[in-house]
């Protein structure tokens, strides 16, 4: 059996708790879905045979989509649903593969960590509301900096596991 990679706390509950929560919060986005289709296929009708659409219904269509990508984000880095060019990687040697993922990793943490953070920032300090519906934007916005954190959770994840795996190489 192989020991946890951070011996000063049980990595594999931390890790399996946080996949856990990622695996929930995409389920919970993937519930959007269907009232979304309901609502544009109700939009679609009333558009074609009253020529009347629904007011708010692009607006509103587009916060449910952007809570269904920000909250899946994380579960498909976590099942590496991400594309990945590995033309070059998949001709290095292993330990070379592997210090090199951990060198994107690392800058995609850095990146990811930013983008968190702002934003966390720009979610805090706004007060815009939407133009049709007045749906206060900032719980999208920081919908943005959750979905960002998740996904630098399982960057974290993948970080360490890669360096456990590089020592063990």
């Amino acid at each position: 059996m192989l020991r946890d990679p951070l011996p000063f706390m049980n990595w594999t509950a931390v890790k399996e708790e946080i996949q856990r929560i990622n695996r929930r919060l995409c389920h919970a986005g993937m519930l959007l879905l269907l009232p979304m289709m309901f609502m544009t296929a109700g939009d679609v009708v009333g558009r074609t045979f009253w020529r009347a659409p629904v007011s708010g219904m692009v607006e509103l269509s587009s916060y449910l989509l952007s809570v269904f990508i920000l909250l899946g984000l994380a579960y498909t880095h976590q099942v590496r649903g991400h594309v990945r060019v590995s033309v070059l990687t998949s001709r290095l040697p292993e330990r070379g593969r592997l210090f090199l993922d951990a060198v994107t990793i690392s800058l995609g943490l850095l990146i990811i960590g930013i983008v968190a953070w702002q934003g966390c920032l720009i979610g805090l300090h706004t007060s815009a509301v939407s133009d049709m519906l007045r749906i206060p934007q900032w719980p999208f916005r920081l919908l943005v900096a959750l979905g960002a954190f998740l996904l630098w959770l399982e960057l974290l994840i993948e970080l360490v596991d890669t360096i456990g795996e590089l020592k063990r190489r």
